[in-house]
């Protein structure tokens, strides 16, 4: 299946060649969770600090169990500091 994938401040490093705008379209298997696209990007777990699923926040104990569906968009944004 395909989800839009969007990362974004030092996460965009992790995004495939083929992004525009901080996104790209990925293909995951089928019952993939928020860990599982975190792990198949390559991006540190404990730098996601936010992750969104179709703009609803998930929390990082449902992110091993919360399963997307094709189609979904995910969002990631690092810890965050400043004053």
């Amino acid at each position: 299946m395909k989800i839009k994938a969007k990362l974004y401040a030092s996460l965009q490093e992790y995004l495939p060649p083929n992004a525009v705008k901080q996104e790209a379209i990925i293909e995951v298997p089928d019952g993939a969770t928020p860990s599982r696209i975190i792990l198949q990007l390559g991006v540190p777990k404990e730098h996601c600090h936010l992750v969104l699923v179709n703009g609803l926040f998930v929390t990082p104990e449902d992110r091993d169990t919360q399963a997307l569906e094709d189609g979904d968009t995910i969002a990631m944004w690092p810890p965050v500091a400043g004053g």
